[in-house]
């Protein structure tokens, strides 16, 4: 299903400027590289607090059980020769981490009182080269277990960057995102760690099944921008598909990936002013349609990229509502009869 603002009846009024990272002007090129950095600069600790209330609003609950594990039982397939700290710039709220080396789950478990069963594993965005983890992040995993949803933040790997503090590391990550803008090949390159922990988290939690209360049939996978590229490619891996997909603004970028028969139900979302992956986005609901799939689609009428849990006054705000609405649609929001 496509969801769109008042007067707009098809996709052709989403008339994108930027074709190309080599085809840009330099003030688009500008445009795209500052919107390519929302989820890691212009979240603010007092808007990540302000997070939707009305779908599925209840009394308050039991607090929630929360459990951190090791996506994988030693060291990351891939980076046994990381050597650079992790670090977390900002503050709570609007946290962004950089140089993660050790991938991880943070499982937000609700009371058995109120479990549904499902599970939702959360891929926070960040161009591979760090992680909007609040907004992105925790805030969304906060707000689905209040409702039931045992929440699974996936802190996945990404890109090492030199840098000894704040200053070196930001210098650092833009001109890595500088690099990518410039050859989008390297975007899939970087996020190859991350892809392949996204598919080793789905088996992981499928494993935890029993311990966690969940169903393991009932896992859904959403992502933000370069965590919505890693929600598409596990749903389109034959051995750890994931029920369930919400890329949340994100879709593979430098090319589309062949689509396989067996895909799961999708969830997808975007604003028409994004400048940055939209073009990208459409590109990927007309593949899964060219495939024979039906994907939900809400285009909203502005809200940029990057906006995760912030509300900015638009009807973006809202993304999560209309997710749970989905999720409800499913039968997800209530225990399996």
């Amino acid at each position: 299903m496509q969801k769109q603002e008042s007067g707009k009846n098809n996709l052709k009024f989403l008339a994108f400027e930027v074709t190309g990272v080599n085809s840009m002007s330099r003030k688009h090129r500008k445009s795209f590289n500052g919107l390519w950095l929302i989820p890691a600069i212009l979240l603010t600790s007092a808007s990540a607090q302000q997070t939707n209330t009305s779908a599925g609003a209840q009394a308050p609950t039991p607090a929630p059980k929360t459990v951190v594990i090791n996506v994988w039982p030693g060291v990351a397939p891939g980076s046994e020769q990381w050597k650079q700290p992790e670090t977390t710039l900002g503050t709570p709220g609007n946290q962004r981490i950089l140089n993660v080396t050790t991938p991880t789950l943070t499982a937000y478990l609700p009371a058995p009182s109120t479990a549904t069963g499902t599970a939702v594993i959360v891929a926070p965005g960040g161009g591979f080269v760090g992680l909007s983890i609040d907004s992105e992040g925790h805030d969304v995993a906060k707000w689905l277990v209040a409702r039931g949803i045992a929440a699974i933040v996936l802190k996945y790997r990404t890109v090492q960057l030199e840098g000894q503090d704040a200053a070196q590391l930001n210098q650092s990550s833009g001109a890595r995102f500088r690099t990518q803008l410039s050859n989008l090949p390297l975007i899939d390159e970087d996020g190859k760690p991350g892809i392949a922990d996204g598919i080793q988290a789905v088996k992981v939690v499928r494993a935890h099944a029993d311990e966690w209360g969940i169903s393991p049939d009932r896992v859904v996978f959403t992502g933000f921008s370069a965590g919505g590229m890693i929600t598409a490619y596990t749903a389109i891996q034959p051995d750890a598909r994931p029920n369930y997909a919400a890329p949340i603004y994100g879709a593979p970028i430098a090319s589309i990936p062949p689509i396989p028969q067996g895909m799961p139900p999708f969830f997808m979302t975007m604003a028409q002013d994004d400048n940055l992956a939209g073009q990208y986005i459409l590109r990927f609901y007309e593949a899964l349609k060219a495939a024979g799939y039906r994907p939900e689609f809400h285009i909203y009428n502005s809200g940029g990229h990057g906006w995760g849990m912030r509300k900015q006054g638009k009807t973006s705000d809202h993304w999560i509502d209309e997710f749970y609405y989905w999720l409800e649609a499913q039968g997800l929001t209530h225990p399996a009869r």
